[in-house]
């Protein structure tokens, strides 16, 4: 196990931050779409993001075991760094959705771990979220101009900006219950 985290964990963080961004969506709703259809092209975005995702990388490689691939761990520590910083000078399009890319994949993994050998159907609320970030992720990765139709989509109409967000206020609250009742 990478990390060592319990369901009822995993289940309240993810839930107060979802719920947060979400609640912040729907009370500054004029802002977050401002923000949201500026988000592709971030370059500020882009910069803070690609360090987090590398930060995130490095302290996995370095503490996680490698099992027969340990020797190339001083390679592949090297390799997130260098991989960070030439991504940061010479993909300026779309960095932080690329970013943003890389982050859902690493940020899927805790979910799926602390979700993993549990009996509680409840569970699939992390594990079917983890599974979205995952094949949203890969295409933001490859293919970012996904993510940019995806929020053109979304900030398109306000009704339907407000119908998502509050999906997501009712979705983290689902989450927050079920860790708080059930995820013990």
């Amino acid at each position: 196990m990478i990390y060592s985290v319990t369901l009822q964990s995993v289940g309240l963080l993810t839930g107060v931050v979802l719920l947060a961004v979400h609640g912040l969506a729907l009370l500054r709703s004029n802002d977050s779409v401002r923000l949201l259809r500026q988000f592709p092209r971030s370059r500020i975005m882009g910069t803070l993001l690609i360090a987090l995702a590398a930060i995130w990388s490095f302290l996995l490689i370095q503490s996680m075991d490698l099992g027969e691939f340990a020797r190339l761990r001083n390679p592949m520590l090297v390799a997130i760094v260098v991989g960070a910083f030439l991504s940061w000078k010479y993909v300026e399009e779309f960095l932080a959705v690329r970013a943003m890319g890389m982050l859902a994949l690493l940020a899927a993994e805790p979910l799926l771990e602390a979700a993993f050998m549990r009996h509680e159907t409840s569970r699939l609320l992390l594990v079917v979220l983890a599974y979205v970030w995952i094949i949203n992720g890969l295409f933001w990765v490859g293919m970012p101009w996904i993510m940019r139709d995806q929020i053109s989509w979304l900030t398109a109409k306000m009704r339907r900006y407000q119908t998502a967000a509050w999906a997501g206020v009712f979705y983290s609250s689902a989450v927050i219950l079920c860790a708080v009742l059930f995820w013990n």
